[in-house]
This record gives structure tokens, C-alpha cells and sequence, in this order.
């Protein structure tokens, strides 16, 4: 006699095998999850890639080196001692600030840029390139002179309060996101631009040093895109020292040491300096960095970024940091294609950045030094060719924004053209008054609301 078939519902007899139930899998009843291993992570941990452990934050760092990002934050550096510490040394001089005064000051601006872009890059995985203020110390070489030392260190911690209490608001990052993208790219390339066209008087000034780093940064590009600006540093250190064209190296070895300065808050130092100080470093600085950034792919965390500089730039005052700040041309380096082809491994240059300001923030005295007796034309060439490639993404984005309308591009015109006019009114620097250009222009050609 025929048995009946059992169907996958049916229970088996006790003295027989036993037949397992199957159920459809439905929305509400889902599949079996199976018991969770012991040995995975914990909810909220990252598992292991690859099979392998965990690595440590200093052990990724160490693995994702490359030459390319080291040698992009050494010319960051470069560019910095350069540039920007000329207009420091400067302000000094005109307030007649002693040498152990005027080493302090450098070694604080320097040993502070180094900490921010160390703890940046590593917190957000972003070049994260922090430095001092330049139109800020352009503003202390009217005004310095004006107080006395204890006096305008007071006025440094006022302008770092505010600078913090302003990045925690998010106001700036909030108002930058409004502004559409071609605008903000103008205002880039306005500020990269010149250093482009520099190049050409320095190869004028000096055809074999500064010439010869065109010629050696086009061969890097057409044979190892990554280490075009190398190679063209390495060429032009080489002819200018076959040639003859350094000047005389005078070196003071040594550690530099900083003074600690007590602060006087007076009503007079406040509104003389720390009130232009907070005002040019924002809209001269801290917004161009921010716009930098983002150009390059990036999403800065301008809460962090700007309430940190700000914090550091308070502790670095009590030894003569008049401000710190995210910065816009050394960040173009670092940020671009040039530093690394990964985006997210371009944030070893940073790291590489703040190592450099370290050694120079200690070494200051003798780096002043040093610099001196490179031929100007050699560090305006490097500079142009260093900036080249982020100037050409920059123009690009200016005017070939997807999607963009002709408001937007006129609008990102007359950016462009404002920024490059190297106008200064008030102390705050042009890529400001371009940017307000620009966003002016936008409304007044569209009919819509201004949105991102």
C-alpha cells in the first residue's frame, strides 16, 4: 500500500526521522540571522579589511607615504618661508622687535601652522594646511609700532576668541555653501593666477636657474606627472649652485628658543589691532581656504577646522603668533592631483606640511638664514610651476561648470577679473572683494533667489 507524502509542513512519527519544517521567507518573518560570532567586532567598529587587523592610525599614515605628497608639503613649506614670513619679518622690523622677540614670533607662527596641520590631516584624513595670516601681518606693519609688545599680545588673544566663537557657529561654511560653484572656483584661480604669471619675468631675470625649472618641471610632466615639481626643484637647486647664483648662507645654529609674553588687554590695542586682525584673517583668509578645498573635492569640516586654528592660534599669542589660519595658495598644492592621484591619500601632505613647519619653527633663526640665499627668481619659478595644475582646474571650473547658466558665468567673470586686481581696501585682500563681486553680480542677473 502506498504511503502518503509527506509535505514539508507535516511532523515525522515519533519513531522515525525527523523531517526539518520549512517555511517561506516573508517580509514579516525574514530569513534565520545566524547567532552572532564572538569574534567579529563589536557594533560601531570598523571590521578588519582584507582579513588582516586593524591598523593603527600612525601605521596607515606609514603605509600610505609617498614622495609626491612629502615633497608637495616641503614646498608648501618652501613657499611659506619665502613669501609669507618676509611680511612678518617686516611688521618686526617696523616695530622695532628685538631678534630674540622677532624669533619667537617666528617660531610660534611656525611650531603652531605645524601642530594644525598635523591634527587636522590625521582627525579628518583631509590636507588640511594651516598657516599665519598674511594680510594680518601686512595690517601689523602700520600698527604695531603703535603698542607696546604685552599690549598687542593681548589684542592676538582677543582675535583668536573670536575667530573660535565665529568657526563654531558654522556661519562661514553655511554662507560659502550659497554661493555657486563657478564663483567660488574664480576666486581660486584669482588668487593662483599670479603666481603663474610670474614665472615668465623670473625666467627673464634669471634664464638659466629659473628656466631651468620650466624645462625640468615639462619633462616631469610628459615622463613622471607625480614628481614634476621635484624634479624641477632639484634642477634649479643645481644650476643655481653651479652658476653661482646663491648668495651667502648666513646660518645661526641653534635651537630657537621662544619667550613666553605677558598680556596686556587695552581698549586701544583691541580696536587698533585685534578688530583688523579678526576682519582681514576671515574674509582674506579663512573663506579662500575654505573655497580651496572644496574645489579640489573636498568637504571641510569648517566648524572643526576654523574653531581649532582659532583655539591654537589663543595658546601660540602667549609666545607672539598673531594669528593661524586655513590657507588658500600652499592648500592648492597640497590638495591637487600633483600631491597624490588617491584623493584620500593627499592628506600626507599635510602631515608632511606641519613635520616641515616643525623643523622650521625650531630651526627658525637658521632658516631665515637660508632662505635668503636662494636666488629670488628660483623660489618665484617653483612657486608658478608648483601652482600650475591647480590654476588650469581652477580656470576650468570657472567657466565650464556643468549646468551653469550665463549669470553664473558672467557672475564668475567678474570674480575672476576683481580678484585679479590685486585691490586692498581696508587691509582685506582682493580674493574678498572678488568673491563679494561675484555673488553681487549673480544676484543682480538672476531673477531667481541666490541658491547653491
Amino acid at each position: 500500500m502506498d504511503q502518503p507524502m509527506l509535505t514539508a509542513t507535516d511532523r515525522a512519527p515519533k519513531d522515525g526521522p525527523r523531517i526539518p519544517q520549512l517555511r517561506p521567507v516573508t517580509p514579516e518573518t525574514g530569513p534565520r540571522i545566524p547567532e552572532p560570532d564572538p569574534r567579529a567586532p563589536e557594533h560601531g567598529q570598523q571590521a578588519p579589511q582584507h582579513g588582516g587587523p586593524r591598523r593603527r592610525p600612525l601605521r596607515a599614515v606609514r603605509d600610505q607615504l609617498s614622495v609626491s605628497a612629502i615633497v608637495a608639503g616641503f614646498v608648501a613649506v618652501a613657499i611659506s618661508y619665502a613669501g609669507p614670513l618676509l611680511v612678518v619679518l617686516q611688521a618686526a622690523r617696523a616695530a622695532g622687535l628685538s631678534t630674540e622677540l622677532t624669533g619667537s614670533w617666528v617660531w610660534a607662527i611656525s611650531v603652531g601652522s605645524g601642530v594644525a596641520c598635523i591634527l587636522g590631516s590625521l582627525v579628518t584624513r583631509q590636507p588640511v594646511m594651516i598657516a599665519w595670516s598674511i594680510p594680518g601681518a601686512a595690517v601689523l606693519m602700520a600698527t604695531l609700532g603703535s603698542y607696546s609688545i604685552n599690549e598687542a599680545i593681548g589684542a592676538y588673544i582677543v582675535c583668536g576668541v573670536l575667530s573660535a566663537l565665529l568657526g563654531a557657529t558654522g556661519l562661514i561654511g553655511r554662507l560659502l555653501a550659497l554661493v555657486p560653484r563657478p564663483i567660488t572656483q574664480a576666486v581660486l584661480a584669482g588668487v593662483l593666477m599670479p603666481f603663474a604669471i610670474t614665472v615668465a619675468g623670473a625666467v627673464v631675470t634669471a634664464p638659466v636657474v629659473a628656466g631651468g625649472i620650466v624645462v625640468g618641471y615639462l619633462l616631469g610632466r610628459r615622463f613622471l606627472p607625480r614628481y614634476a615639481v621635484f624634479g624641477a626643484m632639484a634642477l634649479g637647486a643645481v644650476l643655481a649652485a653651479a652658476t653661482g647664483a646663491t648668495g651667502t648662507f648666513d646660518l645661526h645654529p641653534g635651537i630657537t628658543v621662544p619667550t613666553l609674553l605677558v598680556p596686556h588687554f587695552t581698549t586701544g590695542a583691541i580696536l587698533g589691532i585685534a578688530v583688523p586682525l579678526f576682519i582681514v584673517t576671515q574674509a582674506g583668509q579663512n573663506a579662500p581656504g575654505l573655497i580651496v578645498m572644496r574645489a579640489s573635492g573636498f568637504e571641510p569640516n569648517d566648524r572643526l577646522l576654523l574653531t581649532g586654528s582659532g583655539i591654537l592660534s589663543v595658546v601660540f599669542a602667549f609666545f607672539g603668533c598673531h594669528a593661524l589660519n586655513l590657507a588658500a595658495v600652499t592648500a592648492a598644492i597640497a590638495t591637487s592631483g600633483e600631491s597624490h592621484p588617491d584623493k584620500h591619500r593627499r592628506y600626507v601632505a599635510g602631515i608632511s606640511t606641519g613635520v616641515f613647519y616643525l623643523l622650521g619653527g625650531f630651526l627658525a633663526t637658521m632658516i631665515v638664514g637660508l632662505f635668503a640665499a636662494i636666488p629670488p627668481a628660483m623660489l618665484t619659478a617653483l612657486a608658478g610651476v608648483a601652482l600650475l595644475v591647480p590654476t588650469q582646474n581652477a580656470l576650468h571650473g570657472t567657466m565650464q561648470e556643468a549646468g551653469a547658466g550665463p549669470a553664473v558665468i558672467e557672475a564668475a567673470l567678474v570674480t575672476l577679473v576683481v580678484s585679479l586686481s590685486g585691490i586692498h581696501p581696508f587691509g582685506i585682500v582682493a580674493a574678498f572683494w572678488g568673491l563679494l563681486a561675484g555673488i553681487v553680480t549673480y544676484g543682480v542677473l538672476k531673477r531667481r533667489p541666490l541658491r547653491a
